[in-house]
């Protein structure tokens, strides 16, 4: 299968907390960093997802936010520090490409966001995504 979400980490389930509709699923990422997937508890039956379980956490690139730093008394349970390796920008968007622990994350964000935070390769950013955003596949 082929999708078109670009940002696709590998990780490892290190717990699974299920409430009566959904769950929130705890990942580490292959470079040592924590990621929260909320997913329904049907989608963990039906991915038989537990402890141990290898996945791949994906996140479309439009779900992705940054930040110049981490952000305090915010509700987003991912923030994950990382580099700007690129950005491509259009007339008025641009992809912003993130590098952290050997991953690259992709965010698609305003142009004009990329000149508000003064973004360039090399300059040190937080992606920051929703737990409802991010959508798991077992490997």
């Amino acid at each position: 299968m082929s999708l078109s979400i670009r940002n696709q980490i590998p990780g490892t389930v290190t717990s699974v907390t299920a409430g009566e509709a959904m769950a929130t699923v705890k990942v580490r990422l292959d470079g040592g960093q924590e990621l929260t997937a909320a997913i329904t508890v049907d989608a963990v039956e039906d991915l038989g997802l537990a402890e141990g379980s290898a996945v791949r956490a994906l996140v479309k690139s439009t779900e992705v936010a940054l930040a110049s730093a981490r952000v305090e008394g915010l509700s987003i349970r991912n923030q994950l520090p990382g580099t700007v390796r690129d950005i491509a920008t259009g007339g008025a968007m641009a992809a912003v490409k993130v590098t952290f622990d050997g991953v690259e994350l992709t965010a698609a964000i305003t142009k004009d966001a990329v000149t508000d935070l003064g973004l360039a390769a090399g300059s040190a950013v937080v992606a920051l995504i929703k737990a409802t955003e991010v959508a798991l596949v077992t490997v």
